[in-house]
């Protein structure tokens, strides 16, 4: 845990056009997918745990039980990842705290992959998921670098600003770069029994 406490996010509002179904209502050991993010999070023990939610609402919220998860509906979902974003940054704006900031379909994550990276924010102020050649999710960010989520606008994250940033720790999980977009995703993910 971090002496002032985090925040968590878990993105859950895209469409899932690619894959043809709610990735976020995909199971792995018979829990949505939705399910284990918001109990991997919860394990980190965040001061505020938040879901964004968009497509399929309804559904996305009914296969969750967690009293303590603040949900926001993000009517603008289909503008793209930029918009759930930007309503996590508004909904923690008067919040110090850093924010873990969660997808829903990283079928490998873990709650070790989860503590590291609490780790290595404590270390460096900043902590992403290397994917890659990329940066991407899970990340770990403090109050001012969520709050630049208020100017994205489209499909885009926080990639760009985190670029700029060389105090930054990494966490490499070769495993963590399969999510599930498309139907090809979905046969990898089940060869591996990271999904019923």
């Amino acid at each position: 845990m971090l002496p002032g406490g985090h925040n968590v996010v878990i993105l859950a509002a895209g469409g899932s056009a690619r894959l043809g179904q709610a990735k976020q209502l995909l199971r792995r050991d018979g829990e949505t997918l939705v399910a284990r993010m918001v109990r991997l999070a919860e394990a980190t023990r965040p001061t505020r745990l938040m879901m964004v939610v968009g497509a399929q609402a309804d559904a996305v919220i009914a296969a969750v039980h967690e009293p303590h998860l603040e949900v926001l509906i993000n009517p603008q979902w289909q503008e793209g990842l930029a918009s759930s974003l930007r309503y996590a940054a508004c909904a923690l704006a008067r919040e110090s705290a850093p924010t873990m900031i969660l997808g829903c379909d990283q079928v490998a994550l873990e709650l070790p992959h989860l503590l590291r990276l609490l780790d290595g924010y404590a270390a460096y102020g900043c902590a992403v998921t290397r994917l890659g050649d990329a940066r991407g999710l899970p990340v770990m960010v403090p109050a001012d670098v969520l709050s630049r989520a208020l100017q994205l606008h489209g499909d885009v994250g926080l990639r760009t600003v985190l670029r700029q940033r060389t105090d930054v720790f990494e966490l490499d999980v070769p495993e963590l770069a399969l999510d599930v977009d498309t139907a090809e995703d979905l046969v990898r993910a089940r060869a591996r029994r990271w999904l019923d």
